[in-house]
Formats: structure tokens, sequence, C-alpha cells
């Protein structure tokens, strides 16, 4: 027997900006972490949380950094900055943190639990709660950076280019699915190959569904608009083509959006094959990068 709408309202959960937030634990000096704060509830999937880590002092409102994790769009976690980053000790968001921003690491939408464009819903709910609540927590989301490294930087890229935001860092990130197969080393990319990461991710292999490869693509989002873009990528990533970031820089440099293109050197994806000290500089380059875009308060 279907509930009456009476009887759904009175069940139906808090809407996730009105839960009560987490209780702060302390994971390194000058840190404070709300970890698992529910900001979305999808239909039919678990609810999604973000990890939100804040220093212990500030000065007014914070900057904001919206982190969003690698793993192909199958597979990664909130927690996790990737491989080269599981020793540091504080761990990298605490140090951003103690840089002097608020940090909020996000879960999203799997491709095993929705096609996209879910996945990029989900992020910019993400936003909208960080919006909602930022009186509470003490920010200023007129200045928020997005982060992403791989299928992380793919979702910042596009979240940058779709929603009012102050800057985008994006590390090693796919930013043409239409291009991607041709542009990977000779024999390993089969566009008509139902079980690649992106065809995963828009529910059919690219060489069957181009409009929809283009359409969750970066590079078709760009405009003169555009926030100001870091794009950092390996000379070496056998994941995903240094051409992929070189291309999603000319698209910016063609709109006139401010685009800083670094090749890395040697580097593989996922900063493989990087010296730490090399690591440390991407790291920080990031966070310098951060720190110019969200400079001025809103």
């Amino acid at each position: 027997m279907p509930m009456t709408p009476d009887l759904a309202a009175f069940l139906a959960p808090p809407a996730p900006a009105q839960l009560p937030l987490p209780p702060a634990a302390h994971p390194a000096s000058g840190v404070r972490l709300l970890r698992g704060a529910v900001y979305a509830r999808p239909q039919g999937v678990r609810p999604l949380e973000l990890d939100l880590w804040l220093p212990d002092e500030s000065q007014g409102p914070l900057p904001v950094i919206v982190y969003i994790h690698g793993g192909g769009w199958r597979a990664g976690t909130r927690t996790d900055m990737g491989p080269c980053f599981r020793h540091w000790r504080p761990d990298p968001f605490a140090r951003i943190a103690r840089a002097g921003f608020a940090v909020a690491s996000l879960d999203y939408r799997l491709s095993g639990e929705a096609i996209y464009p879910a996945q990029l819903e989900d992020v910019t709910e993400a936003l909208a709660w960080l919006n909602a609540r930022a009186d509470e927590l003490g920010l200023d989301t007129g200045r928020t950076v997005c982060w992403g490294e791989s299928a992380g930087a793919h979702l910042a890229a596009l979240l940058a280019l779709t929603a009012p935001v102050s800057g985008c860092i994006a590390w090693y990130g796919p930013t043409d699915l239409t291009t991607l197969p041709r542009q990977s080393r000779p024999g390993s990319y089969d566009s008509a190959d139902p079980t690649t990461r992106e065809a995963l991710l828009i529910g059919a292999p690219i060489a069957d569904a181009p409009d929809r490869a283009r359409a969750a693509s970066p590079v078709a989002h760009v405009t003169a608009d555009a926030p100001p873009f870091l794009i950092l990528h390996g000379t070496d990533d056998a994941a995903i083509p240094l051409a992929q970031g070189e291309q999603l820089a000319a698209a910016l440099r063609e709109a006139g959006a401010h685009v800083d293109f670094r090749p890395v050197p040697g580097a593989d994806h996922g900063w493989a094959g990087l010296p730490d000290g090399d690591v440390e500089q991407c790291f920080a380059t990031s966070v310098d990068f951060a720190r110019t875009c969200t400079a001025t308060p809103h």
C-alpha cells in the first residue's frame, strides 16, 4: 500500500544542509577534521559524504578548496590524494588546512553506481552544501578552488567550467574523451571496448557515443569566462597522455582564459617515478596557485 503524502513527508530524512555536523577530530596539530558530513542523498544509492579539514585558528572566513579524488571514476576514496602521498605525516589535507584553507574532500557516485553526468551533479551539489553552511562553518565560498587528480581532475575541470569558482588545479586528468583513444600508445586503447573506464563513465563505448563522450569532456565546456587553471601533467604518463593536458591548455588559451600548463618531466600517472622532492614541488606549486586565486576576500 503506498504511503500518503503526509506520511512520506513525515518519514523523509532532513535535508543534508540541516543535518548536525560531525564532531570535530584533531588528526594533526593546528587542524580540525569534520569527517563524514552528508552533503547529498542521491536516490537509490548511498549517502554522499565529505571530509572538511579546517585550521584551528583563522582570521575571518576561510577560502575553500574542493578536492575530488581519482580512481578512474570507478574506485578511489576521498581520504586519498594518491600513492605518493600516503606516507605523508601530516597528510596533504592537513597541510593545506595549515596553509589557511578549508578543504572539502568529496565522495561522488562512481561509474558502477551511475553514469555521467551524475558525477558532475554530485560535485556541484557539494558546492551548494558548502554555500548553504558557509556562515556556520566560517567559509568564504566566494573564494573556492577546485583541485583533482586523474578522474578527479576531469571532474574538477568540469566543475570549474560550469560553476562560479575562483580557480582549478588539474593533475594529469582526461580532458577530451573523444581524442583520448588516438592519443594513447598504439594498441593500448580500443574505442569500441565497452569496459574502458571512459565507456563505463558515459554508459557506452566512445566509438558508439561520440556526442556523449564530447559532452563529458572539459574541452567542450571552455569559455572566456573560465577561471584560472593550473594544469600539471607528467611527460611520461602511460594512462592519460600528456596531449590531454596540452589540449585543455590550448582550448583555454584560445578562449582567452588564464592557464598555467606545466609538463612534469619524467613523471608517469600519479607522479609515479618522480623523486619525492619533485612530488613535494608539485604540491607546493598547487597550494601557491590556490593562494593566488583566493588572495582577495569575497
